[in-house]
């Protein structure tokens, strides 16, 4: 062989029966500036006295924050947050100095809220009691509960991230086990779920709306697949049967949201089962009465602000099953923090000006108001 045939050699030829052409990386064009926006709270730019005060309102919602014994509240309390809602999925970015919470029996019966919470710490240590088991949460680990029970706990200086997921974002996989309560996960399924949360925070800058569903699913699918294997293996019944059982009731319950046949004995009567297996079936959903009256409040919610639906408050709350307007009224504002006629008079058509408080809107978002409505994208 020849120097000029040797592709090592220093007087290699490269013979072409065709010019050579480029292809472009495809995708590059998308890696652009995205369209998400999030929610940043933070202490700093107060007076230390109302600092503490602050996060605690701020966090009031999810749970009673209270300083350490020893902690003097006219020192300052530097929190920083940035909640991003991934279409569905919340993501919080939270680093904060030691403090205890506690989610009570009478908050938890009050709240509308009965999402998961799942937590991994990036430094520092958490201790958290719920049904008389201690969870101790650590870099590296994950801990997974539910805001539909009641907990206590404390926490040491940490930095963390955590995902708030709707109970309902898994009926199709047959809801979370409810054996994930308060339960804290490590190994190998665990770490690809956290390194797959650190791709997404690194492109959080990066997503638009459309990447949104894609990552949402994605990552339902990749905490079920976490938890499950290793909190339901023990389980009596057949899942399978239970991802069946959960799927089609959730059709039925969604398809008859607004007919009077949607009645327990109904749905048992559609699924041929008992009343017994119907509660089980819905107990990490909180309870199958809870559940109907939360779709439809959330259908309520999609009616009133769809811009072609001209019905009124009260004819909307009669539709989906309320006897009257006030009880409508009354069970909506508990729900979701602010009255119906107040989503109605914001979608309003043919305003110049709706446009324009559409977008104000974007400042008026608060953490309850995303943790409230979450379950509506």
């Amino acid at each position: 062989m020849s120097n000029q045939d040797n592709p090592l050699s220093p007087g290699f030829v490269e013979r072409r029966r065709h010019p050579r052409v480029a292809k472009e990386a495809l995708g590059v064009e998308e890696d652009k500036e995205g369209t998400l926006i999030p929610l940043r709270f933070e202490t700093s730019s107060l007076p230390a006295f109302r600092q503490f005060p602050t996060w605690r309102e701020h966090m009031a919602a999810l749970m009673d924050c209270r300083l350490p014994d020893h902690a003097d509240p006219e020192s300052g309390f530097l929190a920083e947050q940035a909640i991003w809602n991934l279409g569905g999925v919340l993501l919080l970015q939270q680093t904060t100095p030691a403090f205890s919470f506690v989610r009570s029996p009478e908050m938890v019966r009050l709240s509308p809220i009965d999402h998961w919470y799942i937590t991994s710490l990036r430094t520092g240590c958490s201790w958290v009691e719920a049904d008389g088991h201690v969870a101790e949460n650590k870099p590296g680990m994950m801990s997974i509960r539910s805001l539909g029970r009641p907990f206590r706990g404390r926490k040491q200086a940490t930095t963390t991230v955590s995902l708030i997921m709707p109970a309902d974002l898994f009926a199709n996989h047959g809801g979370l086990p409810a054996a994930c309560n308060n339960v804290i996960l490590g190994g190998h399924r665990v770490k690809l779920l956290l390194d797959y949360i650190s791709s997404v925070e690194t492109n959080l800058t990066h997503f638009t709306e459309g990447d949104l569903p894609t990552v949402k699913d994605r990552m339902r699918d990749m905490v079920f697949d976490a938890v499950t294997p290793l909190v339901d293996r023990d389980q009596g019944h057949d899942h399978i049967s239970q991802i069946g059982l959960m799927t089609r009731a959730r059709r039925f319950i969604l398809g008859n949201i607004s007919s009077p046949d949607l009645t327990i004995e109904g749905i048992c009567k559609e699924l041929a089962i008992s009343r017994t297996r119907l509660y089980e079936l819905f107990e990490a959903s909180g309870g199958v009465a809870n559940y109907i009256r939360r779709r439809r409040l959330l259908a309520a919610h999609a009616m009133l602000a769809d811009p072609a639906d001209n019905r009124k408050v009260a004819e909307i709350g009669l539709t989906i099953g309320f006897d009257s307007a006030a009880n409508f009224s009354r069970a909506f504002t508990q729900h979701f923090g602010y009255s119906p006629s107040n989503i109605f008079k914001r979608n309003a058509p043919g305003d110049q000006a709706l446009r324009g408080m559409k977008d104000n809107m974007k400042s008026d978002v608060t953490f309850d108001g995303l943790l409230r409505t979450l379950a509506l994208v």
